[in-house]
């Protein structure tokens, strides 16, 4: 009795047999990258594509750029914010003292205090 595969010399996950006589690979061109850390990370990309400004270094996370004598620096980052410093952002506090007193009125018109 036969076990395994039914498709003899085939895997899961595995190629074409002959990728060679199926397609073509596209033309590629080698773009290199520089990070504030010294890395250099050269990636492959179609020919006809014109290359990002920034690629995130693979070994320490930061951002690289294109031009080796003026790497991009570390990213700002922006200090956490809760809900309500959201929202004082979009509001006035006139718009809130509205806000607040529509939603008390239809508070208390549901319990039926007017």
């Amino acid at each position: 009795m036969p076990s395994g595969s039914a498709i003899r010399g085939t895997r899961v996950g595995s190629g074409p047999i002959r990728p060679t006589e199926r397609c073509e690979p596209a033309p590629r061109r080698s773009v290199t990258y520089w990070c504030a850390n010294d890395h250099t990370i050269e990636i492959s990309l179609a020919a006809e594509v014109s290359p990002p400004v920034t690629w995130d270094c693979p070994r320490c996370g930061q951002p690289a750029g294109l031009d080796a004598t003026n790497p991009p620096g570390k990213p700002r980052s922006e200090p956490y914010k809760t809900h309500l410093a959201y929202v004082k952002e979009r509001r006035t506090d006139a718009d809130g003292a509205a806000i607040l007193a529509e939603a008390l009125a239809n508070l208390r018109q549901r319990r039926g205090e007017n």
